[in-house]
């Protein structure tokens, strides 16, 4: 990558708007929560927002990783010295633990799990919050750091930390390493044989294979797809560590494993922009259930990360075309050109918009892979392999081939423009085959020349050949036709995207009823925010290049004729990437006129209503609600169920679990619990517990509910009135789920707070 430069352009200027970002983070704010760990005195206060919580010290690990990839590319000596700065610090912090410890929060939760004795859930681990994905980052910040900058203090600071957790994890027998292993815990096993790589002890490679998580990537490995209900970005990390793997021990089933779980994804769970899950999990196969907190965009980081494995070992155009259309519908299109803002979660609700972090107040997960994702632009627009280049990427750009004593330099507006011209700006006559990919969208042959001369090539997996004893001066220009195309929903053939080439056409919508602000602290801040009507596209042609026309003074701008309805209205249309601080349609409904005539979307209805009246909700066995409400837990249990796509949680025994939720002091409040009909007396490990449980609101019972056999087979909805004492003067409450001793609490499936009775 770092033979690689960006030139001109979109991804050039964004680029530049990400290292800005990094330049302004203080990195004395940054490691402030390691001092703390180290129970020293910062230089400075901490940040806020996940910064000030328990997974604190990711975001220095993030920042590492993406400092020292954008020194690589950019040459920043400003950034340069932070980064050398940010290592110093460490190291410093680092030599207060004899161990070699260093994180942004306390390692007693790891001393916990050293004992063989601990408590374990999906986010849980020893009483802490996913000890092992936040440490990771630093983990991987720190590798990173000596892999692009060739920093021998971050190697020493990294192999400490390694040599601290080996020796602890020792003491665990592999079964209770794998249960240690339900809690997310990142890429640890890449981690580990990353820093075998570099080092060659064999210690590291051991334990990158005993951070492989049996559950999950064992049913992978035998083309099982047990992935619904799964939280997404927990499994993505495990699968690019078996990818890694593979290419250390030429074992086939870590290779069956990436290239089963790729195939899934992107085939059979994600979405038109190339992101995966909703509300952070992966819902059923070929669903594709349109909402708010669709597309996180951690997750696509990950899965780029995965498809370059994958190239590597095929180079199949497949895996380019998905990391082109990734790249530009989602990663570029996730952060905000002025502010440098990122996104957690793309929506992909119809009429809504994009919500950015703040600078000082968020870092969520997605703001940390939003600081690398603007660096590692250039990692895959070229992969050279010996006597071959492939030019996946249509981005303008530069790279040097020093074993071939070769500059090229690839001149494109693209997608404003469909050519792309490489010029030798050195060359000596070695010989070398140009790979040009050809995308799966064009619609007619890609034409080459070479030096002005029109010239044929053969097509193999999805490039185009042109070998020759390359010459300074030398250029090969492709055209490379564009047109419009429709992706259809897997779930609903009626919703539908409108694309141009790869890139996704978002509906302009404008700022109705638009908030205040879209750079926020909070990522779900917005969650209920009205909605406003879009039109039904109504046409009785299928062909969309008959009726969305290109505008002609503005590149990349396109219009529908007057089909959008009611209205006869005409619809603006720009690449997602460009849409920022307004509005906007991904999915569209677009029918005949004869289907229209009976068209009545209910499920718009639905939701406009559920929006309307909700004051606050929580799913659970998903991470980010439960862990946004300070959930409460004694002898609880979660987890999903397939019947009915959803999670859920019970308590049992003398247990329960609580949650703190938003109130309206001035209405009256009405807990909605969604309740499995099927559920009925629960017998486990010998034990029978009737479902017979009460409901609290800060400590006052306002109902005792039974489960047994209530509607069989569905998911349904009970209504508690809450009294107004229990909420006057208050702008939240505490939501207990209680069971005793022979009885459980739920299972719950779902719990919102509304503000008018329901029926």
């Amino acid at each position: 990558m770092e033979s690689v430069t960006l030139r001109n352009g979109i991804f050039k200027e964004s680029q530049e708007k990400g290292k800005e970002y990094l330049l302004y983070l203080d990195v004395d704010r940054l490691t402030a929560p390691c001092y703390e760990t180290a129970d020293q005195t910062p230089k400075k206060s901490r940040y806020g927002g996940w910064e000030s919580t328990a997974i604190a010290g990711h975001s220095i690990g993030h920042w590492l990783s993406a400092a020292a990839v954008m020194v690589s590319v950019s040459d920043s000596a400003l950034l340069k010295h932070k980064l050398e700065y940010a290592i110093d610090e460490l190291e410093h912090i680092q030599s207060f633990d004899n161990d070699g410890y260093v994180s942004g929060f306390p390692r007693n939760c790891f001393d916990n799990v050293f004992s063989g004795d601990f408590e374990v859930g999906n986010f849980s681990l020893g009483g802490s919050w996913v000890p092992w994905y936040s440490i990771h980052k630093i983990y991987a910040g720190l590798i990173d750091v000596y892999n692009y900058t060739g920093n021998e203090k971050a190697l020493q600071v990294v192999i400490k930390l390694a040599d601290w957790a080996k020796k602890g994890l020792d003491n665990l027998t592999e079964e209770q390493f794998q249960r240690m292993l339900i809690c997310e815990h990142g890429g640890m096993n890449e981690a580990m044989a990353d820093l075998y790589l570099i080092t060659k002890n064999e210690d590291y490679l051991t334990l990158a294979k005993r951070f492989c998580h049996h559950a999950i990537l064992g049913p992978l490995s035998e083309g099982e797809d047990n992935l619904e209900g799964k939280h997404a970005n927990t499994q993505i990390p495990k699968v690019i560590g078996a990818a890694k793997l593979y290419e250390i021990t030429g074992e086939q089933q870590y290779k069956d494993i990436a290239e089963f779980f790729w195939n899934q994804v992107t085939n059979y769970r994600s979405y038109v922009i190339g992101g995966n899950s909703i509300r952070e999990h992966f819902g059923p196969e070929n669903a594709e259930e349109l909402g708010i907190l669709t597309t996180e965009t951690c997750n696509t980081y990950n899965m780029l990360k995965l498809t370059e494995h994958l190239f590597n070992w095929s180079h199949d155009s497949v895996y380019m075309d998905y990391y082109e259309k990734a790249l530009y519908n989602h990663i570029l299109a996730s952060q905000d050109p002025d502010s440098g803002m990122k996104t957690y979660f793309v929506s992909t609700q119809p009429g809504h918009f994009k919500v950015y972090c703040s600078p000082d107040n968020s870092f969520w997960c997605c703001t940390g892979t939003g600081m690398e994702n603007p660096a590692r632009y250039p990692r895959s627009i070229y992969y050279h392999d010996h006597d071959n280049l492939y030019v996946n990427l249509f981005i303008a750009s530069e790279i040097s081939l020093q074993d071939k004593r070769v500059t090229i330099t690839q001149e494109t507006s693209f997608p404003e423009e469909e050519t792309t011209k490489l010029t030798f700006k050195e060359a000596h006559g070695e010989s070398l085959t140009l790979h040009i990919r050809v995308p799966y969208w064009v619609d007619r042959e890609v034409d080459v020349t070479f030096n002005g001369q029109n010239m044929t090539s053969e097509v193999k997996n999805g490039y185009l050949a042109v070998t020759n004893e390359w010459q300074t001066g030398d250029v090969l220009e492709a055209q490379i036709p564009m047109n419009f195309h429709i992706y259809k929903s897997k779930e609903d053939a009626r919703k539908q995207a409108l694309m141009y080439g790869p890139i996704v056409l978002a509906g302009a919508l404008g700022k109705e009823n638009f908030p205040e602000t879209d750079i926020l602290d909070d990522h779900q801040a917005l969650n209920n925010h009205p909605l406003i009507d879009v039109p039904v596209l109504v046409t009785s042609e299928n062909d969309p290049n008959k009726w969305v026309k290109k505008v002609e003074s503005t590149p990349l701008t396109f219009e529908t004729e007057a089909i959008g309805q009611p209205g006869n209205v005409k619809v603006t249309l720009i690449p997602f990437y460009q849409l920022h601080h307004q509005r906007y349609t991904l999915y569209w409904n677009i029918m005949s006129p004869d289907d229209y005539q009976n068209f009545k979307d209910t499920e718009k209805e639905l939701e406009v209503r559920r929006r309307r009246i909700t004051v606050d909700e929580v799913n659970p066995n998903e991470q980010q609600p439960e862990v946004d409400h300070h959930i409460q837990t004694k002898n609880s249990t979660s987890g999903y169920l397939n019947l009915v796509h959803s999670g859920w949680r019970d308590s049992r025994g003398e247990g329960f679990f609580s949650y703190d939720m938003a109130v309206q002091p001035e209405k009256t409040m009405y807990l909605v619990v969604t309740y499995f009909g099927s559920d009925h007396d629960l017998h486990v490990d010998g034990k029978m517990y009737k479902r017979d449980f009460d409901v609290l609101v800060d400590g006052t019972v306002i109902a005792n509910q039974k489960l047994n056999l209530n509607q069989p087979g569905e998911l349904f909805d009970v209504g508690y009135e809450i009294p107004r004492e229990l909420t006057k003067n208050k702008d939240k409450v505490t939501v207990t789920f209680q069971s005793e001793e022979g009885k459980a609490a739920g299972a719950v499936y779902g719990l919102r707070i509304v503000n008018e009775e329901v029926n």
